[in-house]
């Protein structure tokens, strides 16, 4: 018995557990039940299965309240008749409980309360399979009462209790299709290349795709003012559910924002239901409720179990018992017996030991620009046509515009082309014998290399083929109907682009590049990082430009980074942003890498004399076209002559492939197979290898079109003219094909890479600035928006920094929360004063913005420093940007404003990147950006950059002779990444602000950068944004509310 304020000694409250036995024997309900019967105030009434099921609701047994919610099996009308009777006081409303098993009512009673829902449309049948009008799928989206969504999208059931739940994906990214389910074992997601169209057997809700960063995030209400909020690594990414070394699923608490607690609070109020559970999305600043599930417990959480039970016995006492306190005493019943809590380890990474953080300096942010893997050679075929099939298509796709081109990516699209070309492609090739003229057998090949490219691997995609198809001739024609003229097309360019494939060692160096960051950029961390990004405190983005093999070596990094399986396709869309304008196009350079190619002409073929630029021998890279060897006029005619060579021994092979093709020619429709198989592997096919064919999917035909197109751009035999810009091509093709093609045994091809790697060292660093005043000059330009993009990263990494420690600070000092918010603010002005850039970068970055909100709940994180944050910026791109970034980091300090400044590259560093002769593929540039904290605020020493580099996979196929990693890699067609080198001299210190102060001339100013989009409105006011997302992580003020969280 409880004796409560008066002296009076009541009879205890009964409480009525009318839940399936299962439900009741669960660890959390256990756990809270026994806590709320601690308080000595409560009588637990357990029904039972054979009560709930079999006897009759009069016979049920008389309680003051009731918990009552639907399970498997569980009879929700029967305790609805029982709670009609006997009225007790319902934890969760019953009625309501009707909503859950019906997603359309979710949907609609979410947005009846206001609470922020996916865009979302219903298709409901009233029978399977059953046509309705109002629904229309294409290739790459679904259409419902005219509403689009466009893949990546979702696809639920409306049967809440329906768990099969498909995310179909573009064919951009490679198509195919991911089924969610309840876990199994250790999986929760089961990913399907082949499934491209939707299901019909039932009605369905189709729903925006929410990129989330690979993270879910659970929320638990326990009445309308307490909300526990949890992240889980999310099933669309790998569908692996990763489990601590109890087997549980791992999940972090985090905090929720202001708006997101009021979410809470509607959802709670909405269905009527005091204990509930609903699954939210963070996407691009907003959440959006897209589940909810009713009666929801928080598993393995003490303090959380304390709490639902001291929430709990309020809401009873105040229903029941209302002349009774509900104050909380001072220790709690149960606190003596509280079983300690063990700590989580991630056993699939080893220890899963975080690390010691004491240090004074503790790394706050790693910047990576990673060029993407190793590739098949680019091609490009351009062909001028005029026959019917083919400009009746190109009319087909650009809605009969006779002077409009048309592009074709699309798996229908080129299907299109391919019925097309195969009708035109003449069964036997033309001979020598032929009365054909040259143009015609020429255009004859084009046509069967267009066949053969769009035939290549059984399957389409987009994001590795494209056509382009432009008017180049029209006439005027009468109408069909003829009232007038129009006009049509007569003759077209066309123009293919294909290859540049990843390759399977391309996704293999990607993947294990990722492992090695995982392992080794992060210090303290070891294989914790998971730890660190499941927890919320890693803030990551990973950015990719538009070109496919960046963005398949951004997902398999992203693979090995955070130790997921699967295929890459959910991992791409999951978690890689593209953004082209910053990691695609050299338009800005053009004129200038024009005028370096012309002069890189001038001084290769004509022995021009270079001019050095310093005069001092010191810095032998100031001459103009360094790297050039003296012999580059007599290297190109050997060049020539071991191109065509090469290209002799793969034409014979080609004509023994075409005339097998001949005989065995199939027009059948290619089935829609799906890249995403292709790029599954990360092996050699044994098979084709073994049966003499070429690496990967292509064949001798499309191999010989690659070096007959190099044999003849190279060398203009009429005009005796070489053509320098295709040195890097020649050189591509011989290192792929000693790499992949080593089996074949064409002579003369290690001579010829041989040739071709001493004109290309000196010709491809050449092409981006002449000398370093013109590298500075092209590098800004290309790497302009880039550079910028940099900035604001580390700008907003201090400004958090910054926010962080004032209220660490005011914390430690136990200042009253007025207080401690007063100075913060009046820092953050200070700050803002003294940079206004700074501000304009937390304004304008609003992807930045977007995530940093997101934090841990210290509380409950059982983690040994949950106010460590590191922020990631990962971006991929291509040599271009490389070359360029690396030129603005070493030769900035030439330009005119920064004379007399030392350069960010140390001397020796500069003497490296000299005799560095290639940024491979995989090379990388690494910034990290470390805060001391034992230093003040406003010194400069505060934070120190460290700049690193890599040349990627720049072994040579011929030199891994005395290297047994590197021969045993070259067996796998793979060569090794090299390690990462200091770009500064040990002990040397670079502050963030010469860093500034040395990249901000080439950098492009925040205030240029898109801003906010209209009508977003984020959590907090920009003003004070940094400040209050950060008071969210210290909410120990002493008038903070206890059950709120």
């Amino acid at each position: 018995m409880a004796k409560e304020e008066g002296g009076n000694v009541g009879a205890k409250i009964k409480i009525g557990v009318c839940v399936m036995e299962k439900k009741v024997f669960s660890g959390p309900m256990k756990q809270i039940l026994e806590r709320l019967e601690a308080f000595g105030e409560f009588q637990m009434i357990f029904f039972g299965d054979k009560t709930i099921l079999e006897d009759p609701v009069e016979s049920w047994p008389i309680c003051d309240c009731l918990i009552a919610f639907y399970s498997s099996g569980y009879p929700l009308e029967k305790a609805e008749a029982y709670a009609a009777l006997r009225k007790p006081f319902l934890v969760n409303e019953l009625e309501p409980q009707h909503l859950l098993h019906d997603r359309r009512k979710v949907y609609e009673r979410l947005e009846m309360y206001g609470i922020p829902v996916p865009r979302y449309a219903l298709v409901n049948r009233e029978v399977p399979y059953e046509e309705v009008d109002y629904f229309v799928e294409q290739e790459d989206f679904v259409e419902v009462h005219g509403k689009r969504f466009w893949k990546p999208f979702v696809e639920k059931p409306i049967d809440g209790d329906d768990h099969s739940i498909m995310i179909y994906y573009p064919s951009s990214a490679g198509g195919g299709m991911k089924e969610l389910f309840r876990k199994v074992g250790n999986r929760s997601s089961e990913f399907h290349p082949e499934v491209r169209r939707v299901r019909r057997e039932s009605s369905y809700i189709y729903e925006e795709f929410m990129p989330t960063g690979g993270t879910d995030v659970k929320v638990y209400t326990v009445g309308p003012e307490y909300a526990h909020a949890e992240a889980r690594k999310s099933p669309v990414v790998d569908g692996v559910v990763m489990r601590n070394h109890d087997g549980k699923e791992v999940r972090y608490p985090v905090l929720l924002t202001p708006t997101e607690k009021q979410m809470a609070r509607d959802v709670c109020i909405a269905f009527r239901q005091a204990v509930c559970g609903f699954d939210l999305l963070r996407c691009e600043g907003r959440s959006y409720v897209c589940d909810v599930n009713g009666w929801s417990f928080v598993k393995n959480s003490h303090k959380y179990y304390d709490d639902a039970a001291c929430v709990l016995r309020k809401m009873l006492l105040d229903a029941k018992a209302p002349h009774l306190s509900s104050t909380i005493p001072p220790t709690l019943p149960w606190k003596v017996n509280e079983p300690i809590q063990p700590s989580e380890g991630l056993t699939r990474q080893g220890s899963g030991i975080i690390g010691t953080f004491g240090q004074s300096e503790e790394l706050r942010c790693v910047i990576a620009v990673i060029r993407h893997g190793d590739r098949t050679p680019k091609q490009k075929v351009k062909l001028k046509v005029t026959e019917e099939k083919l400009l009746n298509l190109m009319l087909k796709y650009n809605g009969g515009r006779p002077r409009c081109e048309t592009k074709l990516k699309s798996a229908v699209q080129l299907q299109d082309l391919l019925d097309a070309t195969r009708m035109l492609v003449p069964r036997k090739r033309c001979g020598r014998e032929s009365d054909s003229d040259a143009e015609d057998i020429e255009h004859a090949e084009k046509l069967l290399q267009v066949k053969a490219v769009l035939e290549e691997g059984g399957h389409f995609s987009g994001i590795y083929r494209k056509v382009q198809l432009k008017p180049l001739k029209w006439i005027k024609v009468p109408k069909s109907n003829g009232e007038g003229e129009e006009e049509r097309p007569v003759e077209a360019l066309m123009v293919l682009k294909y290859g540049g494939v990843l390759t399977h060692a391309g996704r293999k160096q990607a993947e294990e590049l990722g492992r090695y960051f995982r392992n080794n950029i992060y210090p303290g961390e070891g294989t914790g990082l998971l730890r660190l990004h499941s927890t919320y405190r890693h803030d990551l983005k990973i950015y990719s430009s538009d070109e496919g093999r960046v963005q398949m070596s951004a997902a398999a990094f992203a693979k090995g980074l955070l130790d997921l399986e699967g295929q890459l396709t959910p991992i791409l869309v999951s978690l890689v942003s593209k953004d082209s304008s910053m990691l695609d196009g050299l338009d800005n350079a053009s004129i200038e890498m024009e005028e370096a190619k012309a002069r890189l002409n001038e001084i290769i073929t004509s022995g021009a004399k270079r001019v050095h630029s310093n005069g001092s021998a010191e810095y032998p890279w100031m001459v103009d076209g360094v790297g050039l060897p003296s012999n580059a006029s007599q290297l190109l005619p050997e060049l020539v002559k071991l191109t065509k060579k090469v290209t002799a021994q793969v034409k014979l092979l080609a004509q023994d492939e075409d005339e097998k093709l001949a005989n065995t020619s199939s027009y059948a429709v290619l089935p829609p197979y799906d890249q995403a198989k292709a790029l599954g592997k990360i092996n050699i096919d044994v098979d084709r290898i073994a049966s003499g064919l070429p690496c990967g999917s292509e064949g001798f035909l499309l191999m010989f079109a690659r070096w007959k197109k190099l044999e003849r751009d190279l060398y203009n035999e009429r005009k005796d003219r070489f053509d320098i810009t295709q040195i890097p091509d020649v050189y591509d093709s011989c290192k792929y094909d000693l790499l992949h093609n080593a089996h074949l045994n064409l002579e003369g091809l290690d001579e010829l890479f041989k040739v071709a790697q001493l004109l290309a060292d000196g010709v491809i660093p050449n092409e981006y600035g002449i000398n370093p005043k013109q590298k500075l000059k092209i590098g800004s330009k290309i790497a302009r928006r880039l550079l910028g993009k940099i900035l604001i990263d580390l700008r907003n990494t201090r400004e958090e920094a910054i926010s962080v420690a004032e209220l660490k600070s005011s914390q430690d000092q136990n200042s009253k929360s007025t207080d401690y918010q007063s100075k913060s603010q009046m820092k953050s002005e200070d700050i803002r004063r003294s940079s206004s850039t700074n501000e304009k970068s937390l304004d304008q970055d609003d992807d930045d913005d977007k995530e940093t909100k997101y934090r841990l709940d210290p509380k409950y994180a059982n983690v040994r420093t949950p106010e460590r944050h590191v922020r990631t910026r990962l971006y991929f791109t291509s040599e271009s940007h490389i070359h360029s970034l690396m030129n603005v980091l070493r030769y900035c300090n030439l330009d005119e404003l920064l004379q007399g400044e030392d350069s960010l590259v140390c001397h020796s560093a500069l003497e490296r990147l000299f005799k560095t002769k290639e940024l491979d593929y995989m090379s990388y540039i690494v910034l990290r950006m470390f805060e001391n904290t034992e230093v003040a605020l406003e010194d400069p020493k505060r934070y120190r950059i460290e700049l690193t580099f890599s040349r990627g996979a720049d072994l040579s196929p011929l030199e891994n002779e005395n290297d047994d990693e590197a021969a045993s890699l070259h067996q796998e067609h793979t060569l090794p990444i090299m390690g990462p080198e200091r770009l500064q001299e040990v002990g040397s210190y670079l502050t963030l602000e010469k860093m500034e102060k040395m990249i901000r001339p080439f950098a492009m100013p925040a205030e240029d950068f898109p801003p906010t989009p209209q009508g977003f409105t984020g959590y907090f006011s920009k003003s004070a944004g940094v400040l209050e997302r950060l008071v969210n992580l210290w909410r120990f003020h002493k008038n903070a509310p206890t059950n709120v969280k």
